[in-house]
């Protein structure tokens, strides 16, 4: 691998932290790294060391001659005045780039739902975020640095772009560092891992998945004191081994290791206790909508729409930007009445709603923490376990000091973390949870799924992050022409069902129809009928691995067992571990051949 840029001894220290201590690490071609962290330990000022956007105190950054790198920050540097169009492409005449697959293919897998001629500045924060990565998807570049891309973009979009950078260069090409809360697009892009910690970075091989596998053990060799941080860590691990990322588990993160490691860990939550719980604080009945028709501005988003929400339910709510998920949730809430039908709430039923913007902070933003605090329950039970506020922030990744801070003064993900606490310790036995990752950094994510593990209560969760999603909801549904659908395959049925629509409607038109995430992703040529037998090939071929593997174990044993003086005996036994071995390599050996033809 061709070398490409490289951090040399370098050190940065800021008024108040340090940032990096004798930093040392390249990027060479055909690297794909994901970098992980705590909010606040360096990880954009990693990107901008590259960029050359911050200069090291100590130390050098070297990159090869004639290197063109394509930066996307948090912020932007767009002109207001410009327009989309011009923002995005240029002054590159319209007949270059519009005779350009590539270019068509983003523009209409990013910008399908912005108008071309609309100024900068009259755009959504959302739209603006997209034009943005357009303009730097179009480009042709090196390498791509790339801050929390998946802000803003919808599960669909998401997808798509995880399919745009994994074949955006050939093999051992081109090189890519993504900064991200996103888990599940980590683990789909990312072949390495970064995690920058206590000014250090410390590297690991593989995607997402592999990483938390790895600082399980890691912890675990080196007994650190972190107990609680390792329990989190180990029951996300579980969820990866059982959950639905365990369905297309890629060939490095080892199944036999990950299975071995959680054998001892109780399922990341009791379904059934948590049911049991949630209907003695609920009743039997929690949510009805019958018949309900609700919209604004003659405009209609919900359609005749018929759903029960149940005691205990643990619901995902998936869809594009603009379907109408905010409005589900205020017609559930009953902060907007339908204007057909009805919602009939349970009398015991008491909503807690966490939305995007941080409004349940607002009459608190001059108080200290320890006062707002002070204000509550002083005494909480979580796992069977009684806590304090205090101990719950803590947990939530404050510190003591940080008590002492006003509420205005917090940073985005603290400010996160401390509304969701007080959300929680409000006690609601109906949570609505509208975007809650937002600002959240990869470990407090987790330790956010390990509180609501233990929630016992019905749960509604929109998200466009979907690890987030399939981690801690249990059924899914899709808002689609103004309608609820449940989705039994979770969100790979709903990016189905987006496609074939898409599909469908281009041939009406008699247009060819638009490049989708799975076919800018040429990797597999399968279709979705051979791709989901392949799968279950997979998970039968696993049974049998795992059959295979007692076999062997019972022929060694069985060998041990035999008489060193009889020759003929000893020989048979032999036989029979060789017997067993290759039957199990060959299972293994076809398990990789068809994870490396469904491309995983």
């Amino acid at each position: 691998m061709a070398f490409m840029m490289a951090c040399e001894k370098v050190e940065i220290e800021f008024a108040t932290k340090r940032v990096f201590d004798c930093l040392t690490v390249g990027v060479n071609d055909g690297d794909r790294i994901g970098i992980v962290g705590k909010n606040g330990d360096g990880k954009s000022t990693l990107l901008k060391l590259f960029m050359r956007e911050v200069e090291p105190d100590e130390g050098r950054v070297q990159q090869r001659g004639n290197l063109h790198l394509g930066y996307l920050g948090q912020g932007d540097h767009l002109s207001d005045a410009d327009t989309v169009e011009h923002a995005v492409v240029g002054d590159t005449p319209e007949y270059i780039w519009a005779s350009d697959a590539r270019i068509r293919e983003i523009l209409a897998s990013l910008l399908s739902d912005v108008d071309w001629h609309a100024r900068v500045g009259e755009l959504s924060g959302g739209q603006r975020r997209r034009v943005d990565l357009a303009r730097l998807l179009i480009g042709d570049w090196d390498a791509l640095l790339l801050d929390e891309p998946t802000n803003h973009l919808d599960v669909k979009a998401i997808t798509w772009l995880a399919g745009h950078l994994k074949t955006r260069w050939r093999d051992g090409e081109g090189a890519l560092l993504v900064v991200t809360h996103d888990r599940w697009f980590l683990d789909e892009v990312c072949l390495d891992m970064w995690e920058v910690h206590n000014a250090r970075l410390t590297p690991f091989e593989g995607g997402f998945s592999a990483y938390i596998q790895q600082r399980v053990e890691r912890d675990r060799v080196a007994q650190v004191r972190e107990q609680r941080r390792q329990s989190v860590l180990r029951k996300e691990l579980a969820w990866l081994s059982r959950g639905a990322r365990a369905r297309s588990t890629k060939p490095k993160f080892h199944v036999a290791a990950a299975q071995a490691l959680i054998a001892e860990d109780p399922p990341v939550r009791d379904t059934l206790e948590l049911k049991r719980l949630s209907m003695q604080r609920l009743g039997k009945q929690v949510v009805d909508l019958v018949n309900v028709t609700a919209g604004y501005e003659g405009k209609t988003i919900l359609r005749d729409v018929e759903w029960i929400i149940g005691p205990g339910e643990r619901i995902g709510i998936v869809g594009a930007n603009g379907a109408g998920k905010t409005t589900l949730l205020n017609v559930i809430t009953q902060q907007m009445a339908p204007q057909r039908g009805y919602v009939k709430v349970g009398k015991s039923v008491k909503f807690a709603v966490l939305s995007q913007r941080l409004k349940e902070l607002e009459p608190v933003e001059d108080d200290y923490v320890r006062v707002v605090l002070g204000r509550i329950k002083q005494r909480y039970v979580v796992d069977g376990k009684e806590v304090s506020p205090g101990q719950l922030l803590e947990r939530m990744g404050f510190e003591r000091q940080q008590l002492n801070s006003r509420v205005m003064d917090l940073s985005g993900g603290q400010r996160r973390r401390l509304q969701l606490l007080l959300t929680l310790l409000a006690e609601p036995n109906v949570l609505i949870l509208d975007e809650p990752g937002n600002d959240m950094d990869t470990d407090m994510l987790a330790v956010m799924e390990d509180l609501l593990d233990a929630w016992p209560g019905t749960l509604i969760l929109v998200t466009h992050d979907r690890y987030l999603m399939e981690r801690v909801t249990d059924d899914q549904y899709a808002l689609i022409d103004c309608g609820i659908r449940h989705l039994p395959g979770g969100v790979d049925e709903y990016l189905d069902i987006v496609r074939e629509r898409e599909t469908h409607a281009a041939s009406s038109d008699g247009q060819k129809p638009a490049v989708t995430p799975e076919a800018a992703t040429p990797s597999t040529g399968l279709s979705n009928k051979e791709l989901h037998q392949a799968r279950k090939d997979m998970a039968s071929l696993e049974r049998k691995l795992a059959t295979a593997e007692k076999a062997l174990e019972q022929a060694k044993a069985d060998q041990l067992a035999i008489d060193p003086t009889d020759y003929e005996a000893l020989v048979a036994g032999q036989k029979a571990v060789d017997e067993a071995q290759e039957r199990k390599d060959d299972l293994e050996l076809q398990w990789l051949e068809l994870a490396e033809l469904v491309g995983e």
